[in-house]
């Protein structure tokens, strides 16, 4: 995407906070199929920094999240060479273009979005503007890539709309600036749900540590979350809406060994959850070794990850300042 697109290839665009460890819910459900997205669609992922400071952060905690996702989305298996990966302060065109779309979003429309709402509520010490307007950074960190498409999960389909509302608004004004970016809904990534409360949805914000697996967990760790994961008491590995936590345990297995529920439901006819949990924990155990061991040599090279990001950035800025330098010259600005 840092270059004109010569092969054909629709554009993709995905951003992923650095907000601590990563975990099972977000790799099965969608950083699995980015991974597949990479050979099919013209691809930029970025760490998406900016973001994370709407909430008050630890200087050194946060350099350290920003190194590890970024090190993690490699070890995952995306490839620099294929994809522009790059992290998002390090492109200004990313600030600078949301202070001009601002300009032309509505304070009723930013009112409206649910999550300001539900952070306020979260964090009512720190109710500040930037969590007030950061869907027009992420409607920035879309349109400067002109990207066909978004993926987007239930939680985001609101910030896709209203990037794509600005947009329109824009171009009504000025003309063909902003691509108009259409969801991407891809293959079924799993819901996984909390390992302590399966009618939740997995989430590292959880206070019990139980409740979820980070993809860089030690394989002591996970399956020692998976044989205290919640059930039920009919012992019987069965996938029901009646039997949260176990329908959970299948799904979780089902996506890591892309056996069928029929066929984990027959392998497990008589046998307790004893021995259904710690299969399922070493089958996750299993996944995520190899994503592990690539990340502990990925971050230990500290001057190759700054290569590559710094090279990612470029690459990046190449796309972003083509089309936040129309942006402002529509507008009027001297350039």
């Amino acid at each position: 995407m840092c270059q004109e697109n010569t092969n054909n290839k629709k554009k993709v665009l995905s951003c992923i906070q650095p907000s601590g460890m990563l975990t099972l819910g977000n790799y099965l459900g969608a950083l699995k199929n980015w991974i597949a997205m990479q050979d099919e669609f013209d691809c930029t992922f970025a760490v998406a920094d900016l973001h994370a400071i709407t909430v008050r952060q630890e200087p050194a905690a946060l350099r350290q999240q920003i190194y590890s996702t970024y090190a993690l989305l490699l070890a995952l298996g995306l490839d620099p060479e294929k994809n522009t990966i790059f992290i998002q302060s390090h492109v200004p065109e990313h600030a600078n273009l949301s202070w001009l779309l601002s300009c032309y979003t509505q304070f009723g429309e930013m009112s409206r979005m649910t999550q300001f709402k539900d952070k306020s509520l979260k964090h009512p010490e720190n109710v500040n503007v930037g969590l007030f307007s950061y869907p027009v950074l992420m409607a920035a960190d879309i349109l400067l890539y002109k990207p066909d498409f978004v993926p987007v999960g239930a939680d985001q389909k609101q910030h896709l709309e209203i990037s794509r509302d600005i947009a329109t608004r824009f171009n009504n004004i000025y003309g063909d600036v902003f691509t108009i970016p259409e969801p991407y809904i891809p293959k079924a990534g799993a819901k996984i749900m909390s390992l302590q409360d399966p009618t939740k949805k997995m989430s590292k914000s959880d206070d019990n540590p139980n409740s979820w697996v980070a993809i860089l967990d030690s394989r002591e760790d996970i399956i020692r979350k998976f044989k205290r994961a919640v059930t039920d008491s009919e012992a019987v590995v069965r996938f029901s809406e009646d039997k949260p936590g176990i329908s959970n345990l299948i799904t979780i297995y089902s996506a890591v060994t892309d056996k069928t529920i029929s066929e984990i439901e027959k392998e497990f006819e008589g046998k307790g959850y004893g021995e259904f949990k710690l299969a399922v924990g070493e089958a996750v155990a299993d996944t995520l070794a190899p994503i592990k061991a690539r990340y502990d040599e990925i971050i230990k090279d500290k001057k190759t990850l700054e290569a590559l990001y710094r090279a990612g950035a470029e690459k990046a800025e190449k796309v972003a300042r083509k089309t936040y330098f129309k942006a402002m010259k529509k507008v009027g600005f001297v350039l």
